[in-house]
């Protein structure tokens, strides 16, 4: 049985527009990228001819995943109530600085942007919190202790 992909549908759309960019325009680059390498002569030795080969089969495998990630997606929405779950923005402290998250599916994980995976240590610890729990989390150092200021 195939797992399910938790996405936002701004998620849903972005992997939409990716998978229309990758089927239509990065193909037909490729594509042409490939019959130029060919007129240049002998393929065993034609670097342009063999990295556009590369560059085909990357694109193709991506192209495979996307579908199978749009084909298995469940779309989410914010959790209402106060509680944290998938969809979720909320606001935590953090030795004094406060940082705001975002709770989603692994495939739109982005720790850097504040987007943290349902999957992560962290976004199991956060999940089904309210506004002013305290949430630790073990982290190589030790138990991280994070206070939930404000969820959205």
């Amino acid at each position: 049985m195939t797992k399910p992909i938790y996405i936002s549908q701004g998620g849903l759309d972005e992997l939409k527009s990716e998978l229309e960019k990758r089927s239509k325009a990065t193909r037909k680059e490729i594509t042409k990228r490939i019959e130029e390498a060919k007129e240049l002569g002998d393929l065993s030795e034609n670097f342009e001819y063999h990295d556009a080969k590369d560059q085909q089969g990357l694109n193709e495998a991506r192209i495979a995943e996307i579908e199978a990630m749009i084909k298995n997606a469940v779309v989410i929405e914010a959790s209402s109530g106060g509680t944290i779950g998938l969809g979720s923005t909320f606001s935590a402290e953090f030795n004094g600085k406060a940082r705001e998250f975002q709770l989603v599916g692994a495939a739109e994980a982005n720790p850097m942007e504040g987007k943290i995976s349902n999957e992560s240590p962290l976004g199991k610890a956060f999940l089904g919190k309210l506004e002013g729990d305290s949430v630790e989390v073990e982290v190589p150092s030790g138990i991280a202790t994070y206070r939930i200021t404000e969820v959205k």
